[in-house]
């Protein structure tokens, strides 16, 4: 049978051991039932694959021996890495978005609050809605066996998205575009080495956010006539991409 494979952050290996406790101690230990001696593969969160055996077992921790490292292979050079930046959806749409971005092959995602956006992060739930949101993307990667870990981060708002934004090919998911398609836009283009694509909420964008935006180098594009849901754009947007620029 095959190693199982969890994904980690780097910072949990040290001098050749990684011990786990919570969650990941409780799926090893609880859940895989994997006893000492059985062989696995830790991947961080830059895709190196540590390959490892289970050394010791506690009551509320286990203890992997790593015994060979394997560092990722470069990106290839056509593939762009891909920005998913969303307006907080509300309810658990945003959790969609997230799973079903990284199993799609997403690079990293930045969601913001949208002057139009119902759900709001109040002072003080931001680094636990940011723990939440990683914690989602890296059991999507494990569930996906990709080999790196999509990153979270938060911004206020769509002015500080556009302001820290420094992708080659910036795009825009407007619904009152009719006239820029994003077939058009990404077929005139060479492949860029990265590529950010802004999704509005539910209510969509306020005028002055598109203003902002498209002062910043935003494209305006549109995926046809009909009006798709906030979290369906982001999964449409990311699996289209890919498969233009040979993903799938």
């Amino acid at each position: 049978m095959a190693s199982r494979r969890f994904m980690i952050n780097s910072r949990s290996i040290r001098n050749g051991f990684a011990a786990f406790e919570g969650d990941l101690f409780n799926h090893i230990v609880r859940v895989l039932r994997l006893g000492t001696g059985e062989q696995v593969i830790l991947v961080d969160e830059h895709g190196n694959e540590h390959q490892g055996v289970v050394d010791q077992i506690d009551r509320d921790w286990v203890v992997i021996k790593v015994i060979k490292i394997s560092a990722m292979p470069a990106v290839p050079p056509s593939m762009p890495l891909l920005t998913i930046c969303q307006a907080l959806p509300k309810g658990d749409k945003v959790d969609l978005v997230l799973q079903k971005g990284t199993e799609l092959g997403a690079h990293d995602f930045i969601l913001f609050g949208g002057r139009r956006s119902v759900a709001r992060v109040r002072e003080g739930q931001q680094d636990g809605k940011l723990e939440r949101w990683n914690r989602i993307t890296t059991e999507a990667s494990r569930q996906s066996r990709r080999r790196t870990i999509p990153q979270v981060l938060w911004f206020k708002s769509a002015r500080e998205v556009a302001e820290a934004s420094r992708q080659s090919l910036r795009l825009l998911l407007w619904e009152d575009e009719t006239v820029r398609s994003l077939k058009k836009v990404i077929n005139q283009k060479t492949t860029p080495d990265s590529v950010i694509v802004v999704i509005g909420p539910e209510g969509g964008f306020d005028p002055e956010e598109i203003q902002i935006f498209t002062g910043h180098g935003f494209i305006p594009v549109t995926l046809g006539q009909n009006i798709l849901r906030t979290e369906t754009a982001a999964i449409a947007i990311t699996a289209i991409l890919n498969h233009h620029w040979s993903e799938f």
